[in-house]
């Protein structure tokens, strides 16, 4: 599923951060950068060789994008904001969840931005633990069980 049936227009890409490193770039840098004053140094590190990144696409821009990390954690979702509340997260989300799903992982945790705990809950996700920060955003880990039969 590339997700054109749910929102015509838009195209995921799955590939490495060779293959998608300046579409990626551009979202993140506009919204955890410019938007949300993270440091370039905190942006950028070395996960980003080893994750698979998914880059969503309206026409030719690059409109959202998040990364698999190799122990199966989705992090660095970003959607430009002037393409936000169209259901382009949840696609990227639910893409990286099912290739995550594909590679044996039996739950998938993510660290959330708190004010965006209610989109996360919606997709199944369940905080845990206690508050913590992230270049000064408030953040909780959350997890969605992809089997029911797992046990804690």
């Amino acid at each position: 599923m590339t997700g054109a049936e749910e929102l015509p227009g838009l195209r995921l890409e799955l590939g490495s951060w060779n293959d998608l490193r300046p579409a990626a770039e551009l979202v993140r840098r506009a919204v955890f950068i410019h938007e949300q004053g993270c440091s370039e140094e905190s942006e950028w590190d070395e996960l980003d060789a080893v994750s698979l990144h998914c880059v969503a696409y309206r026409g030719d821009e690059a409109v959202g994008t998040a990364r698999l990390l190799p122990e199966l954690r989705i992090g660095r979702m970003a959607v430009a904001m002037s393409h936000r509340r169209r259901g382009i997260a949840s696609l990227i989300l639910e893409r990286l969840i099912a290739v995550a799903a594909e590679r044996g992982a039996r739950t998938v945790v993510l660290h959330a931005q708190v004010a965006v705990l209610d989109f996360y809950h919606r997709h199944g996700f369940v905080a845990e633990g206690e508050e913590f920060f992230e270049e000064g955003i408030a953040h909780l880990l959350m997890r969605r069980k992809l089997d029911p039969n797992v046990e804690d």
